[in-house]
């Protein structure tokens, strides 16, 4: 969308003929065709009234003698600036933004300030809606960036002004970047640890099929407005049917809507046709003190509590490496892949249609050997190929391509599986935050990969062959989430890596703070006659719940902040 065309200057009026080198056609655009962008000297054009004229992209010169229509010039008017516009390339197809809003020549530094503004676009979408979505629930997050995608989309096609044309499209990328990390997690917190690893994975594969269908739409849609009409109306089907969507009930168990997490789980049962799950039973909760959508006082999380001690910020600092490292590698060999190519589409096409095998034997992996070393083995397999690739010399064309093209498929898989394994790492309070941010620190890649071009041409690839190392190296520390289930607390998070109880004194992020009586999550500080919260209040021929049920006497107790305020209030 922000590549600039082939282009010259319109002269003031229609042409006759049209010379460049040695080369003669009837129209610009035939000249444009054949002319590369390294090629600098004017074409010279005879206008229908006998006028001559030599063009160049930025501007046009009168030539007094008309008696040879040569490429030699001679006898000057002045420069005039090109006052009727431009003429551009169409031979490649679709017609740009770029085309449309004349960003070339003077103006060409707010093509260029295309891309650096969808990036910020995407980085805060991920950041913001993350938040969002663990703040007020996944369903919310779902159905607004969806109907943002859908009218920010089409509102881009009617609008000619470059100021409000960009900050349409950034709402446009925070909308979409947004729906992107939230949908993992919807999908996650619906799924068993049984079928999670190929749920998760495989909506990887629907976005390599919309890969592939952007390029057959591309080749298609000659003018880029069909082409971002055809792409808007694909979400309307999720926009009709989205309202009839559930909130996960991990996520309604973390903010204490215990009945609402028992009605959905009710409805799935139905669905199911399977038997009933009481969650009062299962995970011994206090049902009758269950809170609604109107509950308060509780302190709501934030960035800083991915950093809450010392554990869990090796762990955040590890996962944003990783994320960092393999958006880098992708968006560097992607590029590699398709740039300077004939076909394009075609190669693009081929490029999402072989991420779909990878997937595949990316679950196999994943299911047999584990999170932890199936991750570390891909980066340092990508880093070895990588080296390869930097030492090839430039005659050897055919391994050079092969080296990018499977360094970007074991990249492109390690980054779907990212989504998944990020998601598996932390509680269901942060989950969508922890995506969100990890996806925002990768998408600084995108800034660096043309500076470092600039410095070096081969950098880029050397960058990646050292972050690949030390992200496979370090992957090594994070714990292992095989068959594990999803953690709701930081408790339970800390439970699953034995590496954590070094710092179990310290408060998690879920307890509310305040003095030395305040009680942790999982449990209640009350005086000697206080009741458990799973057993009823009465007197001391009471039995305990361990008598009843003996087989839960190892479960944990699930109350929610906001209870646990709500009761010491009554207490007083």
């Amino acid at each position: 969308m922000s590549s600039i065309p082939e282009h010259t200057c319109k002269p003031p009026g229609k042409i006759l003929k049209a010379v460049f080198h040695n080369l003669s056609a009837w129209t610009l655009e035939d000249v444009l065709a054949l002319r590369s962008p390294d090629q600098k000297d004017h074409i010279t054009v005879e206008l229908q009234d006998g006028e001559i004229w030599e063009l160049t992209r930025c501007s046009r010169t009168w030539r007094e003698n008309t008696s040879r229509l040569g490429n030699e010039s001679s006898g000057y008017g002045l420069d005039s600036p090109c006052s009727d516009g431009y003429v551009y390339d169409q031979s490649k197809g679709r017609n740009s933004v770029v085309e449309r809003l004349n960003l070339v020549c003077d103006r060409k530094w707010y093509a260029y300030m295309i891309q650096p503004l969808f990036i910020c676009g995407v980085m805060l979408g991920s950041i913001t809606f993350g938040y969002v979505s663990d703040r007020f629930g996944r369903r919310v997050v779902l159905w607004s960036t969806s109907i943002c995608v859908f009218f920010f989309g089409i509102a881009s096609i009617f609008i000619f002004d470059y100021f409000s044309f960009m900050a349409v499209r950034f709402f446009l990328t925070m909308a979409t970047s947004g729906y992107f990390g939230v949908v993992f997690v919807y999908v996650m917190e619906f799924i068993g640890k049984k079928s999670r690893t190929w749920a998760s994975m495989h909506l990887n594969t629907f976005f390599a099929i919309g890969v592939m269908l952007v390029a057959l739409v591309s080749s298609m849609a000659n003018a880029w407005w069909l082409y971002q009409i055809i792409l808007c109306i694909v979400t309307t089907p999720f926009i009709l049917c989205c309202w009839m969507l559930p909130e996960t009930p991990l996520w309604l168990l973390s903010e204490g809507r215990y009945n609402e997490a028992q009605g959905v789980i009710d409805t799935m049962a139905m669905w199911n046709e399977s038997s009933r799950c009481d969650l009062e039973e299962l995970l011994s909760l206090d049902m009758s003190s269950a809170c609604d959508q109107s509950c308060a006082g509780v302190r709501k999380l934030s960035l800083g509590d991915l950093f809450h001690d010392r554990n869990v910020s090796r762990r955040t600092l590890a996962v944003w490496l990783v994320w960092f490292t393999v958006n880098f590698g992708y968006h560097v060999f992607f590029m590699e892949a398709i740039q300077g190519k004939e076909n394009e589409y075609l190669y693009l096409f081929l490029v999402g249609a072989m991420e779909i095998p990878a997937y595949l034997f990316m679950c196999l992996c994943l299911e047999r050997v584990g999170r932890r070393y199936t991750m570390a083995s891909c980066l340092l397999l990508a880093s070895f190929i990588c080296a390869m690739y930097v030492a090839m010399p430039r005659g050897h064309k055919t391994l050079k391509t092969v080296a990018v093209v499977v360094v970007k498929t074991t990249v492109g898989a390690v980054l779907a599986f990212l989504f998944t394994y990020t998601a598996e790492l932390y509680p269901t309070i942060v989950r969508c935050l922890a995506v969100g941010s990890s996806s925002m620190v990768s998408r600084l890649a995108s800034f660096i990969i043309p500076l470092t071009k600039q410095v070096w041409i081969p950098l880029p690839q050397i960058l990646f062959w050292i972050l690949a190392i030390l992200s496979g190296l370090s992957s090594l520390r994070l714990p292992e989430t095989l068959n594990k289930p999803l953690a709701s607390t930081w408790e339970t998070t800390e439970q699953q890596a034995p590496e954590n109880k070094a710092d179990a004194d310290e408060a998690p992020p879920t307890a509310e703070k305040g003095g030395s009586d305040e009680a942790p999550p999982t449990a209640e500080k009350g005086g000697s006659d206080e009741a458990p919260p799973t057993a009823e209040k009465g007197g001391s021929d009471e039995a305990p719940p361990t008598t009843e049920t003996p087989a839960k006497e190892n479960r944990k107790v699930m109350i929610h902040p906001k209870l646990r305020s709500l009761r010491r209030k009554r207490r007083k």
